[in-house]
């Protein structure tokens, strides 16, 4: 039998960004919150903890100008036009409830989402936090973004005193295994297994998943994304911590699933180092092989911030998910390139082609081989290289071919760095409405079930890029806010 602990107004299951944010607005609103953090004091936080916190914002009052455009565009493919008619043509009270389930994202739900941002930076300003527009390490931007000054770890440290000091509590090494609910349904708290290993029952009134994605849990990465997932790895420790149990509590308990299962944000990661986001970002200007040493995609289809999602999936497609970007000594011709690369190891490095293809490990012949028929299709070189400005200076008669900066690799010493396909989080959650109340297939609210951040399903196709962070201090506010007025 499991121990009772008990019962708080807002039980929040997670402790970055959504979980917290969704804390502390519930404590300012005058209710008893209790998180539970499967990690140690010294670690909580998971995903949030690493990221640097980028948004896509033109300013800390106003989202860029295609925030809704790109979710718009990237809400899944080959979608039913019944569903799209059902939402043009009426409120969303007379949606079917096919509609209201549906896995897409809502118009109404962007909209909200792109509206309730404004408020919530004002409201982190609140608390001292500072947001303004920050260099990235990609060498182009394809849409205005801001950073929190101090990144993800600010945010959570700073939200996390906050709860503290309004009351809220903490519980670490605690995980949530299950959802409990009374005879009518309605969600009443969750079966946890605390640092001892006991199981235990906390009651709530309210019960708001934020705890992550699964990422860090092969097991669900395999039942979703395929036996690629043996490739894919976490891009920083933090993503180990995300488990999936909170979607899956949610999915038993007959919620609707939302966002696309079988996909993930992708980074281009050095697989040799342990740094979290140990990213290589130069593959624009060279040319991407696999360990056959042979080109598999176009490395420029148009500047690297709006491709990199979808290229640096397919690594993971690749044989040992291992991939190397060839470059040579005319990358110096891209001013601070070096900013583009993360990881603390340096490339490989060598006079000629088959001395580095023997420290690839790839074959000299394949090697030199992919580089001569790359040579031969590049274009004559330009006037003036402009490394920051799509240049249509592609290949002809090649497969696949290269759409821009295609420039002849001929001038030693050639370099190589090595690349995996690394897991951001998963794309896959939870369908909510615009109180991020969870929703069932057949549209109804799960009384008592709120969901936030990672948990909720919202992206497709491409990674809306610099909108998570955003995501989960929004949807843990909106989760709050909504408790505080129907308390």
């Amino acid at each position: 039998m499991s121990q009772q602990e008990k019962t708080v107004d807002v039980l929040i299951v997670g402790c970055g960004v959504a979980g917290l944010s969704a804390a502390v607005t519930a404590l300012e609103g005058g209710l008893s919150v209790l998180n539970l953090e499967r990690a140690t004091p010294d670690d909580f936080g998971g995903g949030s903890r690493w990221t640097e916190a980028y948004m896509r914002m033109k300013n800390d009052s106003e989202v860029s100008d295609d925030f809704e455009e790109h979710f718009a565009n990237n809400a899944g493919p080959n979608l039913d036009l019944n569903v799209l008619q059902a939402v043009s043509s009426g409120g969303y009270e007379h949606w079917p409830s096919y509609v209201k389930a549906h896995p897409f994202p809502d118009p109404e739900l962007i909209a909200k989402f792109a509206d309730s941002v404004p408020g919530t930076i004002s409201w982190l300003k609140g608390f001292g936090l500072k947001f303004e527009p920050q260099p990235i390490y990609l060498l182009t931007q394809n849409t205005t973004r801001i950073a929190a000054q101090g990144g993800g770890l600010k945010l959570i440290e700073t939200l996390r005193e906050k709860a503290l000091g309004l009351g809220g509590e903490i519980a670490y090494r605690t995980t949530a295994v299950d959802l409990l609910r009374d005879d009518s349904g309605r969600v009443i708290g969750v079966r946890a297994v605390g640092p001892d290993g006991i199981h235990k029952t906390i009651l709530a009134r309210n019960v708001v998943l934020a705890s992550g994605g699964y990422q860090g849990n092969q097991e669900m990465m395999t039942h979703y994304i395929g036996p690629k997932a043996k490739n894919i790895r976490p891009v920083a420790t933090g993503g180990y911590y995300s488990r999936g149990e909170g979607i899956r509590m949610a999915l038993a308990a007959g919620a609707a699933p939302a966002g696309e299962y079988g996909s993930y944000h992708a980074e281009p990661v050095d697989p040799r180092s342990s740094m979290a986001e140990a990213v290589v970002f130069i593959y624009p200007y060279g040319i991407l092989v696999n360990t056959e040493g042979k080109r598999f995609i176009d490395e420029a289809p148009g500047t690297v911030d709006a491709h990199y999602d979808n290229i640096s999936r397919s690594f993971a497609d690749q044989p040992k998910g291992l991939v190397y970007v060839v470059f040579d000594s005319k990358v110096e011709d891209i001013p601070r390139w070096k900013t583009s690369i993360r990881s603390d190891i340096p490339p490989l490095q060598a006079n000629s082609l088959a001395d580095l293809a023997k420290q690839m490990n790839v074959s000299a012949e394949a090697l030199q081989a992919t580089v001569a028929s790359f040579n031969a299709a590049c274009p004559p070189p330009p006037k003036e290289f402009t490394p920051f400005q799509i240049d249509h200076c592609g290949t002809k008669e090649i497969s696949p071919p290269k759409s821009h900066w295609s420039r002849s690799i001929d001038k030693g010493p050639f370099y190589a760095y090595p690349i995996i396909s690394s897991n951001c989080f998963t794309f896959g959650g939870l369908k909510v409405n615009t109180d991020a109340q969870v929703l069932t297939q057949d549209g109804h609210v799960i009384p008592g079930l709120y969901a936030a951040g990672e948990t909720v399903g919202i992206y497709h196709q491409v990674y809306t890029g610099s909108t998570s962070v955003l995501r989960g201090l929004t949807f843990g506010r909106i989760a709050a806010s909504h408790m505080v007025r129907t308390k």
